[in-house]
């Protein structure tokens, strides 16, 4: 008997093992089990997640509960998306092979499903040797010990994610947040992801990486932040926007004002600008029927050879691809 009731939805297994991290399940059911067709709450939902272990039963947590597992590793054989939370056990890992058990369970994985790791779980798909070759991250505090187990893993130790197209990693448990996000954007779409954010009451998108939260040997700066800065940004898109007129609206200098940006969002002013434009331009493509020069005029991208430059290199299509996958969506 399938262990997945809904053949028309988007297929997501969830593999829990021992001294799991509550949180993790919880954002995985609850991001994907809100994405609904049309983006609207009484839509059809668009995945089925179900969770499994490397056998079914009572699954230790690293809190004072347990979780009840329904499924062993056969749900992992229909799965269209597998993702691997952690495990306590990956704090401790000696060698860059698989348990035996693991093995076997990821043996049942079709080929061709998509990957995705939250947190300390990117230790397992490096040891299956998924990300040979990738870019991947992990929890900043776990990045030594994963570099030198997996020496052929490119290990980016900044982001709150990676995506690898048919593999994804993310950093600490709440990134799992901004990876579930991005893989139904992806999959469906920014109406459905930012509903999916807005009921959750999460930012559909957060700027920068974890290196903004990795604790640091000097106090924080007691500075005036950059947020009135960026929220003047993101109106006046459409227009020339540079770094001396961002550091004028926090009366800084553009020197202090370009450091207490990288610490505070992660990225420069600039690349941070140009993300929030290719943003605009992908909700302009999805909810618009403005021609290509229009959004690039309307984003401050300036011309349609730009904004065609900017969406290979930040997303590795064209704008008009862009529009046809997610319009048909």
């Amino acid at each position: 008997m399938p262990v997945f009731a809904h053949p028309g939805r988007h297929r997501v297994a969830v593999l829990a093992r021992q001294m799991l991290l509550p949180i993790e399940l919880g954002i995985v059911h609850q991001l994907f089990g809100q994405a609904r067709e049309g983006a609207t709450a009484d839509g059809e939902p668009l995945y089925e997640v179900v969770t499994c272990g490397l056998r079914a039963g009572v699954t230790r947590t690293d809190g004072d509960f347990t979780v009840n597992v329904p499924y062993g590793p056969k749900a992992l054989a229909e799965a269209d998306t597998v993702i691997v939370l952690s495990s306590h056990e990956d704090y401790v890992q000696e060698t860059p092979d698989l348990t035996a058990p693991l093995a076997d369970a990821l043996a049942c994985i079709r080929p061709g499903t998509r990957m995705a790791s939250i947190c300390t779980g990117a230790f397992v798909l490096a040891s299956a040797g998924l990300l040979d070759g990738h870019t991947a991250t992990t929890h900043w505090r776990y990045t030594d010990l994963f570099a030198r187990l997996f020496p052929r893993v490119e290990l980016d130790p900044d982001v709150l994610y990676t995506d690898g197209g048919d593999v994804l990693t993310s950093a600490g448990c709440a990134s799992g947040i901004d990876l579930c996000l991005h893989m139904i954007r992806c999959d469906h779409g920014t109406a459905v992801a930012g509903d999916v954010a807005r009921r959750t009451v999460v930012p559909p998108h957060r700027e920068g990486g974890q290196v903004q939260y990795v604790r640091r040997p000097v106090p924080a700066l007691s500075a005036p932040a950059t947020s009135a800065a960026r929220e003047w940004a993101l109106r006046h898109l459409h227009e020339p926007v540079t770094l001396g007129q961002l550091a004028a609206r926090e009366a800084m200098s553009v020197r202090n004002f370009n450091r207490r940006f990288r610490d505070e969002v992660g990225t420069t002013p600039m690349n941070w600008l140009a993300q929030q434009r290719v943003g605009r331009a992908r909700e302009l493509l999805e909810e618009s029927d403005l021609a290509v020069d229009q959004i690039a005029a309307r984003t401050g991208l300036g011309t349609a050879a730009n904004l065609r430059r900017r969406f290979q290199v930040a997303l590795g299509t064209s704008p008009s691809a862009y529009r046809t996958t997610f319009r048909g969506a």
